[in-house]
């Protein structure tokens, strides 16, 4: 008995030993840890956990004139994975899949072939929420990464002008492409400890601070980008046109103040982008300006001096034979004086009128408006139009010239050439920026030239005209049609048109250009007049009430003296 009393202690003993011993052994293994080897546990630990990442940075704001935001960033986030993490794990990436909406079998073979890599998106600029429910999966290898996202609170309103960004935020399409350097941030950096599930648990140190994009304020007031692109819309839709484009002008000091292009595009939604949809047809696309070039023509014989206000001249019978060459008129208009030359707007006349004028002398002048030179916008793409040099005009490439074939232009460069009438003989530069210091003007024809062609192009809009529906209540309006025949192969067509109306108000002293171009109009209805004129007039008369400019046609002001700045 005693024997057994003896092994059993032993036992104990040994047992109670070996306890002692393994907790010698732990304690001096954690003092060997927490005293010796604490520093370099610390570096690795660190090293293992310590992350350099970046800080994206805000994309500066685009406004109209008055602050109105016309593109803004917002604060999203972004889904990536760890394809080493995720992948072993099939049921996780089924409920990563059907939570972001992907299809699981997609996602498996991505993941798979990107296995060797550490970071791979899943989905970029998630919403919020959605943000929140992959959070709350816990699925290791799935995280989140802040970005920024770009929104157009203007939509399609001004999906041309403005443009978009790509999921990077970058530049593509518009203003945001033409100042993309300007808009642009630079990305900041900080060092970051992270937790197993790469989740920020400590910033360490800023590295870089992100510097946000700057600000751009464009010359576009809001409200008439609206108002123009409601009333195009309602045009090309009630006319069944191909498509549509409005420029409307500050015309003394070149800015720009709508311009809309039918049809648009939304900016917010990426995923219904069309590349024919995205063409800013007012800058990108030509055509030929038809009868809207006849007010040159008329300034070009004023300046001269061979013809002065009253100089008639005989249209008899309607056609005039240019070599082998036939230029009709619609009718007959037998004599005309300069003013009922615009207001009949009579190809023979201004062909006569072109053929009798020196070449040279008509080439600097339509030059120096602007044609066949780029207006300098800045916009991408924008195109410089066509007008051949003078030496190698025909006499039936001048005689069409005066009635705006042979040469080519856009949207926007005939609204600043027509600012050279509103300006009193001087050319506007265009801006598509807001202005801090006044325009420096170019000039083209005397004021007193410029203000009789105005005066002449008052008609164009009143009874008689080819375009009384262009005319606006309480204003004096000027303005000339133009109906072109599209040029197809082999010549022009019978049945395809361009309906166009450039113009400018109030004409006693004019604070606004604006040029609309109907492409294609469906139906009966294809003159300028008809078709382009009544846009111009619902324009321009909210135009003028926005920027409270003061009617000059108002009953009271019918003295017998508003052609005062006329012809002397």
């Amino acid at each position: 008995m005693s024997r057994k009393n003896n092994i059993s202690r032993a036992r104990r003993l040994l047992l109670i030993g070996l306890m002692l011993s393994g907790f010698t052994v732990l304690a001096a293994r954690s003092a060997q840890l927490q005293l010796f080897d604490r520093e370099f546990l610390q570096t690795q630990g660190q090293a293992r956990h310590l992350r350099v990442v970046q800080v994206p940075a805000h994309r500066g704001m685009i406004t109209d004139r008055n602050g109105e935001p016309l593109a803004i960033s917002t604060p999203v986030q972004s889904v990536w994975v760890n394809p080493r993490e995720l992948l072993p794990s099939h049921t996780a990436l089924s409920r990563v899949s059907s939570l972001l909406g992907l299809d699981g079998d997609h996602l498996q073979g991505l993941i798979g072939q990107r296995q060797d890599r550490e970071f791979v998106y899943l989905k970029r600029h998630i919403s919020p929420d959605l943000a929140q429910q992959v959070l709350a999966l816990e699925v290791p290898g799935v995280y989140l990464q802040d970005e920024y996202r770009r929104y157009y609170p203007a939509g399609e309103v001004a999906g041309h002008l403005i443009g978009f960004t790509n999921v990077d935020d970058r530049g593509q399409e518009g203003v945001e492409l033409a100042y993309d350097d300007w808009l642009s941030g630079e990305s900041g950096a900080k060092r970051v400890i992270k937790d197993g599930r790469r989740h920020i648990i400590q910033n360490v140190e800023n590295i870089r601070s992100a510097q946000p994009g700057k600000n751009l304020t464009l010359s576009i007031d809001r409200r008439i980008q609206y108002l123009a692109y409601r009333e195009l819309k309602a045009a090309v839709r009630k006319h069944k046109a191909r498509s549509g484009s409005i420029v409307v002008m500050d015309s003394r000091s070149g800015e720009v103040l709508a311009l809309v292009n039918q049809p648009s595009f939304n900016p917010n939604n990426r995923s219904r982008l069309r590349p024919d949809k995205l063409r800013n047809r007012a800058v990108t696309d030509l055509f030929e300006p038809g009868s809207t070039m006849k007010p040159f023509m008329v300034a070009a014989a004023l300046e001269s001096g061979k013809y002065h206000t009253g100089t008639t001249i005989n249209t008899s019978p309607g056609m005039f034979q240019v070599g082998v060459n036939t230029v009709r008129d619609m009718h007959n208009y037998g004599t005309l004086d300069m003013t009922g030359v615009l207001r009949k707007s009579s190809n023979v006349a201004v062909s006569k009128i072109a053929l009798s004028l020196e070449p040279e002398g008509l080439w600097k002048v339509l030059s120096g408006a602007g044609f066949g030179v780029s207006t300098g916008s800045g916009f991408p793409g924008e195109a410089d139009g066509y007008l051949a040099h003078f030496y190698r005009w025909r006499d039936i490439e001048r005689a069409t010239l005066a009635f705006g074939y042979g040469l080519s232009v856009t949207g926007m460069q005939l609204a600043q050439a027509y600012t050279v009438f509103a300006n009193d003989g001087y050319r506007a530069p265009v801006t598509l920026l807001q202005r801090e210091e006044p325009a420096q003007l170019t000039k083209v024809f005397t004021p007193s030239v410029a203000r009789s062609v105005r005066l002449m192009m008052e008609s164009v809009v009143q009874e008689g005209g080819t375009a009384p529906l262009a005319a606006v209540k309480g204003y004096r309006v000027a303005g000339k049609t133009g109906t072109v025949h599209k040029s197809v192969a082999g010549g022009y067509s019978e049945d395809r048109y361009l309906s166009i109306f450039a113009g400018m108000a109030p004409a006693s002293d004019p604070r606004l250009v604006a040029v609309v171009i109907i492409n294609e109009p469906g139906g009966d209805e294809h003159y300028g007049g008809l078709v382009a004129g009544p846009v111009f007039s619902s324009v321009m008369a909210g135009a003028l009430r926005l920027l409270n400019v003061t009617p000059d046609d108002a009953p009271l002001l019918h003295t017998g003296l508003q052609d005062v700045e006329g012809p002397a």
